[in-house]
């Protein structure tokens, strides 16, 4: 063969590479990337165990977070060897992550001192309440071990990542004194607070990890992973909005250098602040707790289907609910109500129901709770949305996308490559200074091709479900009622529960902290 190279000591040049590590809340990825094309090149995934100790706790193995990071940085790397890729040609590596889950660990031995609370976790609800009463988190700190750990790692987060701990103050930008010292949490075990975008620190591994190739690389790019999403969707200017499906689903809307304070059951958040010198950016968010996680309950809890796939198809088969509404409030609902007493539940079924209008069913809630943060985020801009861009797992369930344009009223634009998530992450990890091997201005950036879904069933129709909709997420509510658990002592304690900042109860006490500290500014 002329003009042919071959042989394994061929490697492919592409330009500089970005790495990202996306540790979600149901597995672990490392995705790399062509900085010039945003072409995801290679990746590896894998799942992490969730357990239910009781009724409401969500918890995690931070030893086994840690491990996948590592496995998955080991599978890419073998991978993009195979491809004959230069693993040398990796410039920079973003993070991103599931927020509000919380780690403690012993500063000394570097060992957690207790599971991973994750963000679905619901036994601080007592406590949240008392403070809520009397009222006008420890932050996950980005794997401190992969920059040594306790042999000199950087203790250090991001501005979007701080946002969520009831502990930052989103105006001045850094820890607030007066609300550590409400919650008793002592500001010196805080990480230092730094942009989304700059050099963090180096990438440390052991050697006898084979991803150790990627021992030097800077960690450069830090998000938490609905900000990564609206970067890596590249909505930077203000009135752009995104969706993501994940074990959640997470509506953001950039509003610019300003941020704006909701009247509709939103939360304010950071959404990023892509330098050092540069300005940060505010976003309103909206948060479902129950939208990929309906998949999982119907697949391990109900046994009903044996894969998200084969969701789609009972769904389709019948291509109704007949009738059939289920809200998943499994752990109360969130944006707009933040009610934590409602309860999951199934309305309007017949002896004719089954489980395909059961599954169908489930889709729609997705598509509803969607549609519900939507109007709140419409009527708090006074603009309303034109069209939804989307990203995360579930986009690839195309029944899905569709009934979220019907219920929706507006088209639903969906990237070719999901990844937006992972995207983000390397692209600021990329455009750090010093390395700058990314560019973020709007005329560099790569189009990314996408796939349409128009509505196709008329308004009055979409009206009369919605409207159905929200008569069962009425019955949903007041389920539960709480007691405040005692001390032992006989007195009431703010740590008879630990975390603190665990996401629903803490999203509403996010919602009165915002207000107080616009008060005081």
């Amino acid at each position: 063969m002329i003009g042919t190279m071959a042989g394994s000591s061929h490697r492919v040049m592409l330009g500089p590479l970005v790495a990202a590590i996306d540790q979600g809340t149901s597995s672990t990825r490392f995705l790399v990337f062509n900085s010039k094309t945003a072409e995801l090149l290679s990746h590896h995934q894998v799942e992490i165990k969730q357990s239910f100790p009781k009724e409401g706790w969500v918890e995690e193995d931070p030893k086994e977070i840690l491990q996948s990071v590592y496995e998955c940085m080991e599978r890419t790397c073998e991978k993009l060897t195979q491809l004959n890729i230069d693993i040398s040609n990796i410039k920079a590596i973003g993070v991103t992550n599931q927020r509000e889950t919380t780690v403690v660990w012993d500063k000394e031995t570097g060992e957690p001192l207790y599971n991973a609370i994750v963000w679905l976790d619901l036994r601080t609800q007592s406590t949240v309440e008392s403070l809520i009463s009397k009222t006008p988190g420890r932050n996950k700190n980005h794997l401190k071990c992969l920059t040594g750990g306790k042999l000199g790692g950087v203790h250090c987060t991001d501005v979007t990542n701080a946002s969520r701990t009831m502990l930052f103050n989103i105006h001045t930008m850094d820890w607030d004194p007066e609300l550590c010292k409400y919650f008793g949490i002592p500001m010196e075990i805080l990480p230092r607070v730094r942009s989304s975008s700059e050099i963090y620190g180096l990438m440390k591994i052991c050697s006898n990890w084979k991803s150790g190739a990627l021992s030097g690389i800077p960690i450069s790019g830090c998000l938490g992973d609905q900000s990564a999403a609206l970067v890596g969707q590249m909505c930077f200017q203000d009135g752009q909005a995104k969706n993501t499906y994940g074990t959640g689903c997470f509506l953001l809307r950039n509003t610019g250098p300003k941020p704006v304070m909701s009247d509709h059951g939103l939360l304010t958040t950071v959404a990023y602040k892509l330098g050092r010198d540069k300005p940060a950016c505010y976003a309103l968010e909206g948060s479902v707790a129950i939208a990929g996680a309906v998949v999982r309950w119907l697949q391990d809890n109900l046994g009903i289907i044996g894969s998200s796939e084969e969701l789609e198809k009972l769904a389709a088969s019948v291509g109704t609910s007949y009738g059939c509404y289920f809200v998943p409030a499994f752990s109360g609902l969130y944006a707009p109500y933040w009610e934590p007493s409602a309860r999951g539940v199934i309305c309007g079924l017949t002896q004719f129901t089954n489980k395909s209008h059961l599954a169908f069913a489930a889709l729609e809630a997705v598509c509803f709770q969607t549609r519900e943060i939507l109007d709140a985020m419409n009527q708090d801009s006074g603009i309303p949305l034109t069209q939804l861009q989307v990203d995360g797992g579930m986009t690839s369930n195309r029944l899905l996308m569709q009934l979220q344009a019907d219920i929706l009223c507006i088209p639903v634009v969906k990237p070719s490559m999901p990844e937006t998530t992972a995207l983000g992450a390397a692209m600021a990890a990329g455009a750090a200074e010093g390395l700058s091997v990314w560019s973020l201005n709007p005329d560099d950036l790569s189009e990314v091709t996408s796939e349409k879904f128009d509505p196709q069933i008329n308004p009055e129709e979409s009206e009369f479900r919605y409207a159905r909709w929200k008569k069962a997420v009425q019955k949903s509510m007041n389920w539960e009622t709480t007691e405040l658990p005692s001390n032992g002592n006989g007195e009431n304690s703010i740590f008879s529960s630990v975390p603190l900042g665990f996401y629903i109860m803490g999203s509403m006490l996010m919602l009165i902290g915002a207000n107080y500290i616009a008060g005081h500014n």
